[in-house]
């Protein structure tokens, strides 16, 4: 059986030589590529057909998530594995959001890394354990029926990410300016997110308003 194609994105010289010394010492991986920037990495994409692609979420200025996000639309059927020193809830969500199969933490064992590239290229998934239980935390909110999301704060969700502002979304739902308030502060708790940009990002990924709203 021929080793699997590993494809490595990074910004950082030393990471990469890092990750390529852990893949390259396997039988059953190879690593067929490198890139250092989201337009690299698109390239590379497209020359070497790579099977998982090691994508570091922090490209320098550039946005890890977004270039996970245009990788899985361009090649839905290259595995991406997100890597981050960032164990934040939302980044987390984000990642898997934007298309990603596997979540690796850079303090990671070489193990691990391999466990998630093995995974991934099995068609399965893969979250590092430090990360998982936003995961497991995210799936029973969602069990939950009192977690989900009343058509009244989908009404409010709307108007917020329209651009309006409290009073506004008040008025045009006939309802208090500190109600509006606390329907956010509900939508952020069952959301698990903070702030409209974050709130806005929830309600075009789960289909809730349209990106021109």
């Amino acid at each position: 059986m021929p080793p699997i194609r590993v494809a490595i994105v990074d910004d950082h010289a030393l990471v990469r030589e890092g990750l390529r010394r852990i893949v390259e010492r396997e039988p059953d991986l190879e690593v067929c590529g490198e890139a250092s920037s989201a337009a690299a990495a698109h390239v590379l994409a497209a020359d070497t057909h790579p099977q998982v692609m090691l994508v570091d979420i922090s490209l320098g200025e550039e946005d890890g998530i977004a270039v996970i996000r245009e990788l899985h639309a361009a090649h839905p059927d290259i595995r991406l594995v997100a890597l981050t020193m960032h164990q934040h809830d939302e980044t987390v969500r984000q990642a898997f959001l934007a298309g990603a199969a596997g979540f690796v933490v850079k303090g990671a064992t070489g193990a691990e890394l391999l466990a998630a590239i093995r995974a991934v290229a099995r068609n399965q998934s893969y979250v590092h354990p430090a990360v998982a239980s936003v995961l497991v935390v995210d799936s029973l909110r969602w069990l939950r029926q009192d977690d989900r999301l009343s058509p009244r704060e989908i009404e409010v969700l709307r108007f917020i990410t329209a651009g309006r502002t409290a009073a506004e979304t008040g008025e045009a739902l006939g309802i208090s300016t500190n109600t509006v308030r606390r329907h956010v502060a509900n939508l952020g708790a069952k959301a698990g997110v903070r702030g409209r940009v974050a709130l806005t990002r929830y309600a075009i990924e789960h289909h809730l308003v349209h990106d021109e709203a």
